[in-house]
């Protein structure tokens, strides 16, 4: 029988892996529009002009806006490999200190929360579901990481 901590551990993963798919999508829509989809009422909402508007009448702005869009993508992308790597295997392996650090992951995606989502209510409301789900899971994995059988730890 799959256990509960087995069950939250396999969901992280499947939050990791889509950590890891946005990202690839993300750097697909720069190679292809110039700007994720997600991000395009984010920046006509601060920029006062769709992307495609700015790309027209300014292609160098648009590219350096495509190349800080690939740069976001790449740090994105890296997070959610981390966070897999440190899943698989030290946090399977129950050392506290993959606890503490699948918690960094949290700043940069409630920062892209604050910051794409505070522009775009669909936006905000996808991004709530990392930014609540994974701390609930890795609350549930505290019995396992500082219970009484791993004092030793």
């Amino acid at each position: 029988m799959l256990s509960y901590l087995t069950a939250t551990w396999v969901l992280m993963l499947a939050l990791g892996a889509l950590f890891v798919f946005a990202s690839l999508s993300d750097l697909n829509a720069d190679r292809g529009v110039g700007i994720p989809t997600d991000h395009t009422a984010t920046f006509t909402t601060i920029a006062g002009a769709p992307f495609q508007s700015v790309k027209q009448a300014s292609p160098q702005v648009a590219t350096y806006i495509t190349t800080l869009e690939v740069a976001y993508a790449v740090h994105e992308l890296v997070f959610g490999i981390l966070f897999l790597i440190i899943l698989a295997i030290p946090f399977r392996r129950r050392m506290r200190w993959a606890w503490w650090a699948c918690w960094a992951v949290m700043l940069a995606y409630i920062t892209y929360s604050l910051t794409f989502g505070r522009h775009d209510a669909t936006t905000l409301y996808r991004s709530l579901v990392a930014d609540i789900l994974l701390p609930i899971l890795l609350l549930v994995h505290v019995p396992a990481f500082f219970g009484q059988r791993n004092r030793s730890a």
